[in-house]
């Protein structure tokens, strides 16, 4: 698991965009196969959104904002499952705090701040 978590966070550090997709991929492929067995709550959301990335990553034309969401919401999941890992707490932390930065929140739609501010409820009488 070590030479996973190198191999992650070199990508990382060194900028995701200068990964290659297909090595992007690859590196999809051995966490997955690390968390395939792994009985924790938020397990399998992750093994979930590591599939969606590398069907993106495997595009030759990736959808970068669903990247970035995915990167984000991996990011999110991987930190808060870091709290219930027996051993890799650290490196399970520091890998979803840099995916999370890695990443952008992409809310599944935006927040109209004018409608907001001003409703048009029916008021009951």
């Amino acid at each position: 698991m070590a030479v996973k978590f190198a191999g992650t966070m070199n990508a990382i550090n060194r900028g995701l965009d200068a990964t290659k997709p297909a090595k992007g991929a690859d590196m999809i492929e051995d966490w997955e196969a690390a968390l395939a067995d792994l009985d924790v709550p938020g397990s399998k959301g992750i093994l979930r959104d590591l599939q969606s990335l590398r069907k993106q990553l495997e595009k030759d034309a990736p959808d970068s904002d669903r990247v970035h969401a995915l990167l984000h919401r991996l990011g999110a999941a991987t930190t808060k499952i870091a709290e219930k890992a027996d051993k890799s707490q650290d490196k399970l932390k520091a890998l979803g705090e840099a995916l999370t930065e890695a990443g952008e929140d992409q809310p599944d739609e935006e927040i109209d701040a004018e409608a907001a501010a001003a409703p048009k409820r029916a008021r009951k009488k």
